[in-house]
């Protein structure tokens, strides 16, 4: 038998394996589901998760030689933006929002400008994956025509691809200082262009073996 070091992945205390994969059918299942009520249209799926990004910095190892102490230059500062991440994982598109807050109001909004960009209503539609958070299940949330949410078990942010997206973000702000949010806010909008162009890697990091294709569902 032949041994490793591995870190363990991180799972949730009260999540449910058994939850979990059953949702993973209900997905297939719901999916197909919205195939056959829409026969003419185009379905896809995405998914969709927020990060909080700050003047607090991103600290991340980095390969030095043996004898050398590295030093980032940090200043600590309590202000915050969130990052709206959109991804496709089956072709690795992306669609990116940065805003200041999150609540059901702006999350309605981000909504509604994602189905524009994408042209949904009665011959697109978008089933979109999202976790179980406040703004998320709202009744005050104002959902598009085109688009419908499915949300994720409690405690499952392994199930969720859009959380790949932010250890790729945060590689160009890991161990930097910034004066501001507007500093901030730049860098995160030229990384987020970098990465709507490299779509092989995004579809390699989100398009999980269990994920639905949906040029493949009935």
């Amino acid at each position: 038998m032949t041994f490793r070091l591995r870190v363990p992945r991180p799972a949730h205390i009260e999540s449910d394996e058994d939850e979990q994969q059953a949702w993973k059918k209900k997905l297939v299942t719901e999916l197909e589901g919205l195939r056959r009520r829409y026969p003419d249209a185009q379905v896809q799926l995405w998914s969709e998760d927020e990060h909080r990004l700050g003047l607090k910095p991103v600290m991340r190892r980095i390969y030095v030689a043996e004898d050398c102490q590295p030093l980032a230059h940090i200043n600590w500062k309590f202000e915050w933006l969130w990052l709206y991440g959109f991804v496709r994982p089956e072709t690795g598109e992306t669609y990116w929002w940065i805003i200041p807050y999150v609540n059901t109001t702006l999350f309605s909004r981000v909504l509604q400008e994602f189905a524009a960009e994408f042209k949904l209503g009665p011959n697109q539609h978008i089933m979109l994956v999202v976790d179980q958070a406040g703004w998320h299940i709202s009744k005050n949330l104002k959902v598009p025509e085109g688009l419908h949410l499915m949300f994720l078990p409690s405690h499952s942010p392994e199930l969720q691809p859009a959380e790949r997206l932010w250890p790729l973000v945060d590689e160009p702000i890991a161990n930097r200082s910034f004066e501001n949010l507007d500093q901030l806010e730049e860098l995160l909008c030229a990384r987020c262009r970098s990465l709507w162009k490299q779509r092989e890697l995004i579809r390699g990091l989100t398009s999980f073996h269990w994920w639905p294709q949906t040029e493949t569902l009935l």
